[in-house]
C-alpha cells in the first residue's frame, strides 16, 4: 500500500518557480499515492519555471480552504517572493501550521514561513541566500541537506530533492 494514500498535498505555483522542487516533490508524492494539488492566483494561467518548464495550477489559491489538505509544500525558485505577498498563501500555511500539518519548503521558499510568522523557533535549512533572513525572523538555520523539527520539514537545494521528499513521506506517514 502507498505510504500516503488518501493524503492531499497542496503546492504553490508561481512564475519563477524552481522547476525541480515543484514536478519532483509533485510526481514522488503521487506516485506514494497522495492526491496533489498544485494552485496558483490565476488557475487560467501557465507558469513558467526558472528553467522554462511550464505549470498549469489545477486551481486558484483563493478557491481553497487549509482543511482540505494534510500537507503544504512549497517550492524554491523566486516564486515564493511573489507568493508570499499573497495574503491567502500566508492564511493557508498559517493554519495548516497551526493544525499541526506538515509544511514544507525548500530552497528561497522558507520566505513564506517567515511572512506567515510561523517560523520562530524553529529549526530549518535553506539556501544560504536566505539564511539571514531566516535567522532574523528567529529561526535556528542549520546547512544540513533536510531538517525536521515538529511539523516542519525544510531542505536546501534541488540535490537535496531525494532527503526532502523521503522526510516528506515519513512523517506525514507516521500513525498509519
Amino acid at each position: 500500500m502507498p505510504k500516503l494514500d488518501g493524503k492531499r498535498v497542496l503546492m504553490l505555483v508561481e512564475d519563477l518557480y524552481e522547476d525541480l522542487e515543484l514536478w519532483y516533490p509533485r510526481l514522488r508524492l503521487t506516485e506514494e499515492g497522495a492526491r496533489v494539488v498544485v494552485a496558483g492566483p490565476d488557475a487560467a494561467r501557465i507558469y513558467t519555471g526558472k528553467h522554462g518548464y511550464p505549470c498549469k495550477p489545477d486551481t486558484r489559491l483563493d478557491d481553497l480552504a487549509s482543511e482540505d489538505f494534510d500537507i503544504l509544500v512549497i517550492c524554491g525558485g523566486f516564486a515564493p517572493d511573489k507568493l508570499r505577498r499573497n495574503g491567502k498563501v500566508l492564511q493557508l500555511t498559517r493554519e495548516m501550521h497551526q493544525a499541526g500539518k506538515v509544511v514544507a519548503h525548500i530552497c528561497h521558499a522558507g520566505w513564506i514561513p517567515i511572512s506567515a510568522g510561523i517560523i520562530k523557533g524553529f529549526q530549518c535549512t535553506s539556501t544560504p541566500g536566505i539564511k539571514d533572513d531566516l535567522v532574523n525572523a528567529g529561526a535556528f538555520w542549520t546547512d544540513k541537506p533536510v531538517v525536521v523539527d515538529r511539523n516542519m520539514i525544510s531542505s536546501r537545494r534541488p540535490d537535496d530533492l531525494p532527503l526532502f521528499c523521503r522526510a516528506i513521506i515519513d512523517l506525514a506517514s507516521k500513525g498509519r
